[in-house]
């Protein structure tokens, strides 16, 4: 998995690509729509806003892998949301929106997790590299 350092240049040349091109370009990998999320830092309570993937949407309730490319330790941004589920999302380029991150369950896991890795094969890669289960997080509108 790339250091720190590197997933922040990934995401940092995925949010320019997306303004450059007026949201033409970035707004989809491996068929998946991209999304920028943004939580609030555990440790910082600053927002820290990451691009990352929806394999699944079902109705108002977007589904994100919290992989880390199988890296053995979570992400930030899924240890934030974890300890302050209040989130932004915008998906596809679209305004912003208020959302609640709830992670799955591990019954929802169990029915989810063979959909995400139809969509794209490589989150099944991931969890074979890593010996902690790979969390899916399911976001909703807030009311």
């Amino acid at each position: 998995m790339p250091p720190n350092l590197a997933l922040k240049a990934m995401n940092l040349a995925h949010r320019s690509l997306l303004r450059v091109s007026g949201g033409r370009l970035g707004n989809s990998f491996s068929g998946m729509p991209s999304l920028e999320l943004t939580t609030i830092g555990r440790k910082s309570g600053r927002p820290h806003t990451v691009m990352l993937t929806a394999p699944l949407i079902d109705g108002d309730t977007i589904v994100v892998v919290a992989s880390r490319g199988g890296d053995p330790i979570h992400p930030a941004w899924y240890l934030n949301l974890r300890d302050q589920p209040e989130v932004e999302v915008s998906l596809r380029s679209g305004p912003r929106r208020p959302m609640t991150a709830r992670i799955a369950t591990a019954t929802e896991r169990a029915e989810l997790w063979p959909k995400v890795t139809a969509k794209y094969d490589g989150y099944a890669d991931y969890q074979r590299r890593t010996d902690r289960e790979i969390p899916l997080v399911l976001l909703t509108p807030r009311d």
